[in-house]
Parts: C-alpha cells; structure tokens; sequence
C-alpha cells in the first residue's frame, strides 16, 4: 500500500508539481490548499507526514504545525519555506518540525528530508515494541517472583505450623504418659493431671483449626452500629470467674455515653477476648511475681478516632526482643500452650476494620494493649 502523505501549499502549480514527484516516490498525496482545510483532512486521513509551505494566507504554516502537534505530538512535519524566511524556518524547528526544505525544491533535498521523517516513525515504532515488550517481561519476571515469594511464605507457614503441631502432639504423648502411669499405679493424682494435658492439648487443636480458618478470611466482617462498651463488657462478664480463681482482679474502665461505631461485634469481641486470656495466661506464666494482679480493660473516645480500647495488666511484661515479634504468624510467649495465631489475627481483624493496634511492654513492669477503631 502507498503512504500517506498530506500536501499543504496555497499554489496550486507547486501542488501539482509536488503531488506527481511524491507519487512517483510512492507516496498516497492528500493535498490541501490552505491551512484549515489541512487540519480537516489530517483529522480524518491522518497521515503520518506532512508537508507544508510556511507562509500561506489566513492559518500560515507555523500555525498548522503547533495545531497538527497539538492533535498528534508524534506526526512528522516538513516546512516548506524561501530562501529569505530562514527566522520562521528555526522557528518551525523549535515548534517541534522534523525539517524544512527551502524553494525551489529540489528532489534529492525532499527525498532526504522523507527518509529521515520515516526514519523517525519507524525508530518511534521500535521504541514503542520495545517497551511493550518490555512491559510483557516486567510483568512475567514480576508475576514469577509473586509466585516464588508464595511458595517461600507456603514452605514458611508450612514448617511453622508442622512446629506448632508437632508441640501440641509431644502435649498429647505426655499427657498419654502420664495417664497411662496413673492407671498402671491406680495413681487418681497421675489420672488427673494426665487428663487436664490431654484436654488442654485437644482444646488447642480446637482453637488451631479456627485460628486457621479466620486466618485465611480475615476481612469478613459483618459491620453494624454499635455501642463499642458492648464488646468490653461482655468480655468483662465472660472472663470474670476465670479471673477471680487466678487471684486477678479484673477491673473495668468503660467510658459512659460513647458515641457508636460501625464495627463487627463478634470479631471485636473476639479481639478483646483474646488480649484479656493472654493478660491472664501471663500471671499464670509467672505466678511468682509480687504486688497487685490486676487487669484493667478501658475504653475511651477521642475526637479522630470512634474508640480506643486498652487492654492492660500489672503481670511480668515482655522484653523489647518479644515485643518485636508479638504479630507474626505462629509466635507465642506461652512456651508449648498457644498456637502463636490469636495476636496475629486481632492484628488482622483491627486493620480490616480501618484501626491499628499497639503494645508496650517492660520487664517487670506490665503490659498494655491499645485498639484504635474509627
């Protein structure tokens, strides 16, 4: 097929003498007689070379050029100028023209000027394959390292829940042990403490499988407006006896007439649950701690945020190396009776509702828990 190429001059003779020389050089000319009737044609054949005298009547060539730019940047325009209009000749170059040839026309001249204006379109055309292609293996190379990076984090998850498994399986030989000692002596002391390890290591397998299952949909909320004391004083009412037969007092701090919040319950509940068992599960971790056992879950409002929920205790604190690693998947400070889930997933469940959590900690010194919802 023959290229387009628009001819613009407002002499008819150059017209026709261009419009044969071009043909000849294979080129498929549309040809137009003033400025404005050149932008007409280039909107509907739009080539991809024009060629245009500079001063015509009414819209002169520099016109045309800055409009022709202005419809396509990448069109290839030759300005046509005389010998004594080389000032609108380096202004046509500075409004982006590939060249000018000047009057008379000279065949050589015109066809040099052609070939580097297709020169141009066609190194355009490598650059623009170019970077597709480059973005094609971009995308390739990126969507082969988001698979790598899985199967890292699967193969990573997978030795880290083996780990937590295997623990609860050791809990479960042990208990067996013990209760077989208890049976083979008609020991009742051996029997009973055997069938507590049992229970508790069964209760853990219970607690694995459904820290697991939120685990993997986490962002399933059922939002509602909501008293946010709700959630904090049904814990404060679930934990209370547990509390009281641990020797800790459970202390509520709930701020009257706070405002509601749209949140789902069940999974702020689930949150403050799990903040308040491990408050206590500290105290049982170090029962030889002196002073005051005290747990005190507060709840407050602040003008940026909806509530503020803090869990906090009086128990043995937690070092800066702990503190650390409190959110990730499968770490626990309870030694062989977590399954290093339940922190992780409130962490999950606070962002998935918009807030954030943070924990501060000292040896010696307490904990305490803060939930920001909005």
């Amino acid at each position: 097929m023959s290229e387009p190429i628009l001819l613009v001059d407002d002499e008819p003779g150059i017209r026709k003498v261009l419009t044969i020389t071009l043909r000849d050089s294979g080129y498929d000319v549309i040809s137009a007689g003033d400025g404005q009737e050149a932008l007409e044609l280039f909107r509907q054949k739009k080539p991809a070379i024009v060629l245009t005298d500079i001063k015509m009547p009414g819209m002169d060539g520099i016109e045309l050029l800055r409009a022709l730019k202005a419809e396509n940047p990448d069109v290839e325009v030759i300005m046509i100028t005389g010998h004594g209009d080389m000032d609108l000749a380096i202004n046509s170059l500075k409004n982006r023209a590939t060249d000018f040839i000047t009057k008379p026309i000279n065949e050589d001249v015109l066809e040099i000027a052609l070939k580097r204006a297709k020169e141009r379109i066609q190194l355009r055309g490598q650059l623009r394959d170019y970077m597709q292609n480059l973005e094609t293996l971009v995308t390739e190379k990126t969507n082969e390292l988001i698979r790598a990076e899985r199967l890292t984090a699967v193969g990573q998850t997978v030795t880290e829940l083996s780990h937590a498994i295997k623990n609860i399986a050791g809990g479960l030989e042990a208990g067996m042990f013990v209760m077989e000692k208890g049976l083979e002596l008609n020991e009742e002391t051996y029997k009973g403490q055997g069938w507590d390890m049992i229970r508790d290591n069964v209760g853990k397998i219970k607690n694995l499988s459904l820290d697991l299952l939120k685990y993997s949909r986490p962002d399933d909320l059922h939002l509602e407006d909501c008293d946010p004391n709700k959630p904090a004083q049904e814990v404060l009412e679930l934990m209370r006896s547990k509390a009281q037969k641990m020797g800790v007092e459970l202390i509520p701090d709930l701020t009257d007439g706070l405002a509601t919040v749209r949140m789902d319950p069940n999974e702020i509940h689930r949150c403050l649950l799990n903040l308040v068992t491990n408050a206590l599960e500290a105290f049982d971790e170090a029962p030889e701690k002196q002073g005051a056992r005290q747990i005190r879950v507060r709840t407050t409002g602040q003008p940026m945020w909806g509530v503020i929920y803090q869990v906090s205790d009086t128990g043995p604190g937690m070092s800066d190396e702990t503190l650390s690693r409190l959110f990730t998947r499968f770490f626990t400070t309870k030694g062989g009776r977590g399954t290093g889930l339940g922190l992780m997933l409130t962490k999950r469940i606070v962002e998935a509702h918009g807030g954030v959590i943070q924990a501060e900690s000292k040896l010696g010194k307490g904990s305490t828990f803060t939930i920001r919802l909005l």
